[in-house]
């Protein structure tokens, strides 16, 4: 494999006249820059992206932090962020932090160390001023974690309150709110728009907390045994909502007729799933180019506006409604 000194020799001229025609960084007069582009070709030479990234102080990489890959939503989510990226010449490193401070401190380093332009945030991480101090542009999902920070989120409230009102329009009298983690904020703010339907119409209701990422499928089996009088579920994702419904069938209940059930998220195997699954659906694609796009505006020291973005979500009816 060809190095850059081959390729000075060939050329006749000096590394850094190589370097400085590869980085495009100071005077090289056109006759000898030809000469450089020419023995680059000949010899197939393709340049230390590295060593480039240490010069230039730019690496054209993006690192997105997410807490983990198992999560239908998240791949879909990277899916996109990914196709905008590799659209705009740049390339993604993919972080999954797991939730584990020791990951994060090594991707912290690494971030620092190979001078990646951007940061898109989508783990909910308690060390967001480590992040701050590192000097590069982030663009937050799903989460608020600094004033001076820009983010995108679904409209979570308007959610909670939209699967609330379908219930409630469909006489369910009786509901049962499995969610994620209650210390997150995207859960808080489904179970505020929740409730506040729910309260106002007097019916019953009560959550249960779940993880996101491994939710129990035994807890979610021995709620809906101990409630067979309920006559509605709403899910903080589809997931969850998969996992209900396999418990309510276990039990002996038909879909919709006996128990309706509304899930969160719309990924792709909610319509795959029989009885297709009445969601929330909240756009990925939207969610994703406007991270770039505003991550992009950021890395150029371009205005961003709207600094915050709040994406509006809609009910998606299916079969587990009536």
């Amino acid at each position: 494999m060809a190095t850059i000194k081959d390729v000075a020799k060939m050329a006749h001229v000096s590394v850094a006249t190589v370097s400085r025609v590869i980085n495009q960084k100071g005077y090289v007069n056109s006759e000898t820059k030809q000469l450089v582009l020419d023995a680059i070709k000949e010899l197939n030479y393709v340049p230390n992206e590295l060593a480039r990234s240490l010069f230039q102080k730019k690496s054209s990489i993006i690192a997105v932090i997410v807490p983990h890959l198992t999560s239908y939503y998240f791949a879909e989510l990277l899916e996109y962020i990914e196709n905008y990226t590799v659209n705009l010449d740049y390339r993604l490193m993919v972080c999954n932090s797991q939730d584990d401070p020791d990951k994060e401190s090594k991707y912290l380093k690494i971030f620092d160390q190979y001078n990646i332009d951007g940061i898109i945030l989508i783990s909910n991480t308690h060390r967001i001023d480590d992040y701050k101090k590192l000097n590069i542009p982030i663009v937050e999902i799903d989460h608020k974690l600094a004033e001076d920070i820009p983010s995108i989120q679904s409209n979570n409230f308007l959610g909670g309150k939209l699967a609330a009102q379908k219930l409630v329009n469909n006489g369910c009298k009786k509901i049962i709110h499995f969610r994620g983690p209650s210390d997150l904020v995207t859960v808080q703010e489904r179970t505020k728009g929740f409730k506040s339907v729910l309260e106002k119409n007097q019916i019953f209701n009560f959550s249960y907390d779940l993880d996101f990422r491994a939710p129990s499928a035994s807890d979610i089996d021995n709620v809906i045994k101990s409630n067979l009088d309920c006559d509605g579920v709403f899910c903080d994702s589809d997931y969850i909502a998969i996992l209900a419904i396999q418990a309510i069938k276990d039990a002996g209940k038909r879909i919709p007729e006996d128990i309706q059930v509304i899930g969160f998220d719309d990924i792709e195997i909610a319509d795959v799933l029989r009885p297709r699954l009445t969601t929330i659906a909240q756009s990925r694609k939207e969610m994703g180019e406007y991270a770039v796009t505003a991550l992009m505006k950021l890395i150029h020291k371009e205005k961003l506006e709207p600094f915050d973005r709040n994406i509006d979500v809609k009910l998606i009816e299916r079969d587990t409604t009536i």
